[in-house]
């Protein structure tokens, strides 16, 4: 792999697109963080929308990944650069209730496992933390994040240290191999303790994916209840994040029997969900009906927490960077459709762009992670510009500039419908700079404020505005297994469904894949009309009076 990378190449990073992320994120300084019905607040009562990224920090040298590659700080500022403003910062049970873990130096964990290339990497770019012990070393990255105004959430991932997860690694339920419910109880108790005068630690997940043969509903009230009650009593300031069974899938037993604690304003449930939750479905299946079953049990293991007042934390999904995954790609779009409508909050897999050492392979390569292998690049800026999307809070307390209306996005590629004026076609744009629509009981797609509503014309022709709004023309539904089909029909009986083309123009065309046909991607015709209570970034006035005249002046000749 040779010597590693001189750290001024990071500079590549810094002159991408996300200095435009960064002026419409909301920045967020360190404070206590609760909860008010099912959105996360700050101490003023605004939302505070958690948008993660995942930082690995379990595995057997028991150090963040890509302290060999880039000085910690450079790191840190970078995950504020693409957007981000938290980490899911994971770690391994055994580092903090094994003295003889935790009190090794970084140097002497490297050279236990025989990584001298690392040590190299490490004298090179962050040579203060070296000789530290293990958990000091661990500290000081949170201390890092903190500098740079990036939140933290400490995820208990697993008890010894290693690649996550399988049903029989002895890391899965209570009572395996290495999960002894005291000592997990007496780790997150310490964990809690140790970062309490840290102010950018703003939660502590439980305990990642719980699964294997033993797990139980029974245990699971027993056992996450007691973590619970012992992280809130050494820090009541932090929020308390509960995971699921079956890999984080599956928390539909709450319907039925709600979590009992003696506190309140601090639970968050978290769910997972990767494309290969569902095996090959993706690929092998019809898009539309896949994300049509999997959005519903997402909603019936997970997503209904929303309705019953809890905020939901998807703290694990991702994707093959490299683009060329089918599986992956088709789920992303479905996934980003929902992400965007629930408006949840999140953690992406991953932050990593490869590992010291994981599965006995050095220095993996982890196509699921936004830096590239050297962490000096973005590995798909494409990907990024989508999630900037759904990094921003859509609505929730405090946000509520303008009345509530529609937006109308676009999963594929992260945008929504916007006007540049009467006479150029409706085009994708940045969600914040795009329309304010309202959609009606009779299902037309109106400009709030105006008389002006969105119709079909004709297949392979831009869609349009007009005034003569009670047509089937000007009836939109969504249609299909997936819902995310926006369709209308024409006065010959033609239905047609909106679409987008090379150019983010967006038009009228024939709707499809609403058959079984498993070849055949929908994804330019996807679209989600989401809630938002955010003011649009758009400086456009709807009547400028040439504009107005004119239009109005085409339209009735065309009538008469």
């Amino acid at each position: 792999m040779g010597q590693p990378p001189p750290t001024s190449c990071y500079s590549n990073i810094l002159l991408s697109i996300f200095v435009t992320i960064l002026i419409l994120l909301p920045q967020y300084s360190h404070a206590t963080l609760s909860t008010n019905s099912r959105w996360i607040v700050n101490e003023e009562g605004q939302r505070v929308k958690l948008s993660c990224v995942n930082w690995v920090s379990h595995l057997e040298v028991m150090v963040a990944e890509g302290l060999s590659k880039q000085p910690i700080d450079t790191i840190s500022k970078s995950i504020t650069n693409m957007g981000f403003n938290c980490v899911r910062l994971t770690w391994p049970l055994f580092l903090f209730i094994n003295d003889s873990l935790s009190s090794l130096t970084v140097r002497q964990s490297f050279n236990n496992l025989g990584l001298v290339e690392s040590i190299a990497g490490l004298q090179v770019n962050n040579p203060s933390i070296l000789d530290l012990s293990l958990l000091h070393a661990y500290q000081a990255v949170v201390t890092s994040l903190g500098n740079n105004n990036v939140m933290v959430i400490l995820d208990n991932h697993i008890s010894k240290p290693g690649w996550c997860c399988s049903n029989f690694d002895g890391n899965g339920f209570f009572g395996d191999q290495y999960f002894n419910p005291d000592l997990w109880v007496q780790g997150l108790t310490k964990v809690a303790t140790t970062f309490i005068n840290l102010t950018n630690v703003v939660g502590m997940s439980l305990r990642n994916e719980l699964r294997g043969p033993k797990q139980n509903v029974n245990d699971w009230y027993r056992y996450m209840q007691k973590g619970a009650e012992a992280v809130h009593a050494a820090n009541p300031d932090v929020l308390v994040i509960l995971s699921g069974l079956n890999f984080d899938k599956d928390l539909s037993f709450l319907r039925q029997r709600p979590i009992n604690l003696t506190f309140s304003g601090k639970v968050v449930f978290e769910i997972h969900r990767y494309s290969f939750t569902d095996g090959k479905s993706w690929e092998t299946g019809n898009p539309n009906q896949v994300c049509g079953q999997v959005v519903n049990d997402i909603m019936n293991r997970g997503g209904f927490l929303l309705d019953q007042g809890y905020p939901l934390f998807v703290s694990e999904f991702g994707a093959d960077q490299r683009g060329t995954n089918v599986n992956d790609n088709r789920y992303f779009n479905c996934f980003l459709g929902l992400a965007a409508e629930l408006d949840f909050d999140w953690a992406l897999w991953t932050l990593v762009g490869s590992y010291y050492l994981r599965e006995g392979v050095v220095g993996l390569n982890e196509v699921y992670g936004v830096m590239d292998w050297n962490w000096c690049d973005i590995r798909n800026s494409s990907f990024l510009k989508r999630i900037s999307a759904v990094q921003s809070p859509f609505q929730g307390p405090g946000y509520n500039e303008s009345r509530s209306h529609k937006l109308i996005f676009h999963p594929m590629t992260g945008l929504c419908v916007r006007r540049i004026s009467f006479f150029q076609p409706l085009e994708l744009g940045p969600c914040s700079e795009s329309d304010m629509w309202d959609y009606t009981p009779t299902k037309t797609l109106t400009l709030t404020g105006t008389y002006f509503c969105l119709q079909a014309d004709k297949s392979g022709q831009p869609a349009k505005l007009g005034i003569m709004c009670t047509n089937a023309n000007s009836k939109w539904q969504a249609i299909s297994d997936s819902k995310m089909h926006l369709s209308s029909k024409l006065q010959d009986g033609t239905n047609l469904c909106l679409d987008v083309d090379s150019k983010n123009v967006v038009f009228t065309n024939t709707c499809k894949c609403l058959s079984k046909d498993k070849t055949c991607d929908p994804a330019s015709q996807w679209f989600k009309i989401i809630d938002s209570t955010r003011q649009q970034n758009t400086t456009k006035s709807f009547f400028q009076s040439k504009q107005i005249v004119q239009f109005l002046g085409n339209t009735f000749s065309y009538i008469l």
